[in-house]
């Protein structure tokens, strides 16, 4: 565990605490959050009751995600990060809630089982990246992975306030590009050699590709 992590885990932990001492007004109050009422996460999808539990490939983690292209997309994100940036364990992925208590409207997608956050106290919502953000060769690897996802997919980096953690679908529900994302995704990871696990995502090509896309 990096100084960066650590310190995330500190300041995490260390809220956490002090909001458990209030009622839960209070801590809600205190934390900024207030509850998501709409029948729509901020990304326009559907609120679920329930959703599909899947397990990422390549790691022993599982995560809760709307099932369909949705979770296909979200899935890659996940087996890139583990394999390029370090690899999951259990706890590391929060994926659908039915916790209405956000503290920025794009937490809501977390509803619609349309989001991720990986390792949300290591790089919490609001944190100074400064101190606990992602190094620049993480940021490499995550600017790649938002390429690989053609613009369908948002990372919490580039949000305010920040949530480095945070990636969502950036795509209406039945949009057509979502589709062909998905269906390529799933040809990468059933042919040897492609998709997570074979990239180098410092490549001179795919960092001009990646740049494209910020």
């Amino acid at each position: 565990m990096t100084r960066r992590q650590a310190l995330g885990i500190g300041i995490g932990a260390g809220a956490a605490l002090a909001l458990t001492s209030a009622g839960p007004a209070q801590a809600a109050a205190a934390s900024g959050q207030h509850a998501w009422k709409q029948p729509r996460s901020a990304n326009g999808w559907p609120v679920l009751d329930h959703t599909t539990t899947y397990r990422v490939e390549g790691t022993g983690v599982e995560v809760s995600l709307a099932p369909g292209d949705a979770a296909t997309v979200l899935l890659h994100v996940a087996r890139r990060f583990a394999y390029e940036i370090d690899m999951l364990r259990t706890g590391d992925l929060h994926g659908h809630t039915t916790d209405r208590m956000i503290g920025a409207p794009f937490e809501s997608n977390h509803l619609s089982g349309t989001a991720l956050a990986v390792r949300p106290l290591h790089y919490p919502l609001g944190a100074d990246i400064k101190d606990t953000g992602m190094g620049e060769a993480e940021r490499v690897v995550i600017a790649d992975i938002l390429a690989d996802c053609e613009g369908l997919v948002t990372w919490g980096g580039d949000l305010k306030p920040v949530k480095q953690s945070h990636f969502h679908i950036d795509a209406q529900p039945g949009d057509a590009r979502l589709k062909r994302l998905a269906t390529r995704i799933r040809g990468w990871n059933d042919t040897p050699g492609e998709g997570a696990g074979s990239i180098d995502a410092f490549a001179p090509a795919r960092r001009r590709t990646a740049a494209r896309f910020q």
